[in-house]
């Protein structure tokens, strides 16, 4: 029966569970997606804090909704925003998507 079918014999010794480089290879792996995406992410949030905790009367933004208005109130947390001549909007300080030019606004 030799012929047809290899015989199985038990391998010899060895490591018995995984070694130094399957636990270098996760470590890789954390490292790449620390600074492909966990690091670029928190710098732009603290970026989007400081922006939005520097917010004034006056100032030109838009909204996560794509809204675009000219602060015109702060509060601590919500802005007024005038989006055209007498139409105010009330939006969340965090809800600023992010902060526009002066003159972005044309006054028709």
């Amino acid at each position: 029966m030799g012929f047809f079918i290899s015989d199985a014999y038990a391998q010899g010794g060895g490591g018995a569970g995984p070694g130094i480089g399957d636990f270098a290879f996760i470590i890789i792996i954390f490292a790449v997606f620390w600074f492909l995406l966990i690091r670029p992410q928190q710098k732009r949030s603290k970026e989007h804090k400081s922006m939005v905790a520097a917010l004034s009367k006056g100032d030109e933004v838009v909204t996560n909704g794509g809204l675009l208005g000219k602060i015109t109130k702060v509060g601590d947390n919500f802005v007024t925003l005038e989006v055209a001549e007498g139409l105010k909007v009330q939006v969340q300080r965090m809800a600023v998507a992010s902060l526009m030019p002066k003159g972005t606004m044309k006054s028709d």
